[in-house]
């Protein structure tokens, strides 16, 4: 894996040059076609996804409706984090929308690398939760929107 990638990616960006050489024996490159399902909701959270080149679709199936795409992850961009936060399995599922070069890390060895090399653990989960938070205020809003236009479009009778 090339240290240069992996400084390029944002996750990987603040690490340094002997850091980036720490974590690149834990990455390994994926590559997937469209509608590859790179992993399902409710499945045992092992990984860790950062996108080099394409799309991944992120989806959550509630008990009680139709599935919802959450998010669209390209470029630069990371999924699967609830390997890295020690939750047993994915909490949404994530199906590739075109052709892409993911790269993944075993979320047991980032911990452990993370234990470690604290201050490199540091660094990685500070950028994760950053991620993590912008990606919940993405959410939110789509869910809002989504609801909100399913109130405006259902006639009530009787009010």
């Amino acid at each position: 894996m090339s240290k240069i990638l992996l400084k390029k990616l944002p996750l990987l960006e603040v690490l340094n040059e002997e850091q980036i050489e720490l974590l690149q024996p834990l990455v390994e490159n994926v590559n997937c076609d469209q509608d590859d399902v790179i992993f399902s909701q409710g499945e045992e959270a092992q990984f860790l996804y950062l996108v080099v080149e394409g799309e991944v679709a992120i989806r959550f199936n509630p008990d009680d409706g139709e599935i919802l795409t959450v998010a669209r992850v390209g470029e630069g961009e990371v999924f699967g984090w609830s390997s890295a936060l020690g939750t047993h399995t994915y909490t949404s599922g994530a199906v590739c929308l075109r052709k892409a070069r993911l790269l993944r890390i075993e979320g047991t060895a980032l911990k452990k690398l993370c234990e470690e090399y604290p201050e490199t653990g540091i660094l990685i989960l500070d950028r994760l939760a950053g991620v993590i938070a912008q990606r919940l205020q993405g959410t939110r809003d789509q869910v809002v929107a989504m609801l909100h236009n399913g109130l405006t479009n259902t006639d009530i009778v009787g009010g």
